[in-house]
């Protein structure tokens, strides 16, 4: 059973270590720690994750194009 908690509900849930863009989001959060959450300060660090975590969904995007459900 303990290992079953460890596996997520769905195979294609992703964590956010497991993501491109990992570094990104963590500097985003070490930077709200900093500024005691002044989210103003942190805006290109927020910036700079949300247009990695498009490209990270394009190129997933365009993978999953050439995959068929019926092959």
């Amino acid at each position: 059973m303990g290992s079953k908690a460890a596996t997520p509900p769905y195979p294609s849930a992703a964590r956010i270590a497991d993501s491109q863009c990992y570094p990104q989001y963590t500097a985003s959060l070490k930077c709200l720690e900093e500024f005691s959450s002044d989210k103003s300060k942190c805006q290109e660090h927020f910036d700079v994750y949300k247009e990695c975590k498009k490209k990270e969904r394009e190129a997933r995007l365009e993978r999953n194009k050439s995959r068929s459900f019926f092959s």
